[in-house]
């Protein structure tokens, strides 16, 4: 007779009421992206606590499904299937995001905009665009070094400063215009005053003659944030005290929207 049980198999129900191997799974990709995509099995085991024989067989699985793929080196690399959810799951994110851009828009009369960290990359994933006509324009879907937006500054102020230092390491700071930060210790100093303030400002750093103010989405279940941009004349110092405040109320809003979407 068989002595195992459903309670000793990776299958079984966790604390939480799930699948306890759906959850590890999900747990060593996420992992995975924290370590840069690539990690070997032993640093899983150490950063998890789960055993290696464990991790191996997930990894199989993930490996067999196109999730995961294994290196020349022996090892483990995020798969190219994870990038059709990505994306899937980035437009619809987008599509929640859109009504709280468009209030930011009637209510400060510049573009908005939402933008992720994926990776080492921001990438925008949506934007209502200003009634101006001259206004800003990026386009969905971009990808830009987070050194030099207003975004990037908001969401790296909230990842621990050797991480940003580890980032930048491997992206390089080039300039994008006189005013872009290209110092790692420049740039950390900016993300402290990012912390102190509560709100980013690229101020002509991405683009000649444009000013972003940026806001992190709070207890987001991706690492996301809004910003408003326009001409560096009409996103003045003194329309800075009255669209942060805006930008702020509107990311609390959105934070709780995304919220009661991730539980339902």
């Amino acid at each position: 007779m068989p002595t195992s049980s459903a309670s000793t198999t990776d299958s079984a129900r966790s604390a939480s009421g799930g699948v306890q191997s759906l959850e590890r799974a999900f747990d060593l990709l996420e992992r995975m992206a924290d370590a840069g995509g690539e990690v070997g099995l032993s640093e899983l085991s150490a950063s998890s606590g789960l055993p290696l024989p464990t991790i191996h067989r997930l990894m199989r699985t993930l490996v067999a499904c196109g999730y995961v793929r294994q290196q020349a080196n022996r090892r483990y690399a995020l798969g190219p299937r994870l990038i059709r959810l990505g994306e899937s799951a980035s437009r619809l994110l987008g599509t929640w995001a859109r009504p709280y851009l468009a209030r930011l828009v009637e209510e400060t009369g510049e573009t908005a905009n939402m933008a992720l960290l994926d990776g080492d990359e921001i990438v925008y994933v949506a934007q209502v665009p200003s009634k101006h006509s001259m206004r800003m324009f990026t386009e969905v879907g971009r990808r830009v070094l987070p050194h030099s937006t207003g975004v990037g500054k908001a969401l790296l102020a909230e990842v621990p400063d050797e991480e940003v230092r580890a980032l930048l390491g491997r992206t390089g700071m080039p300039a994008a215009t006189d005013r872009t930060i290209t110092t790692a210790d420049g740039f950390l100093t900016a993300l402290a005053e990012v912390r102190r303030l509560g709100y980013a400002v690229d101020d002509n750093e991405q683009e000649v003659g444009v000013r972003c103010l940026a806001v992190s989405v709070p207890d987001s279940p991706t690492a996301a944030a809004i910003s408003i941009s326009g001409p560096a004349g009409r996103v003045t110092e003194s329309a800075t005290d009255r669209i942060v405040p805006v930008l702020q109320q509107v990311a609390t809003e959105l934070s709780q929207a995304l919220t009661a979407q991730n539980q339902g």
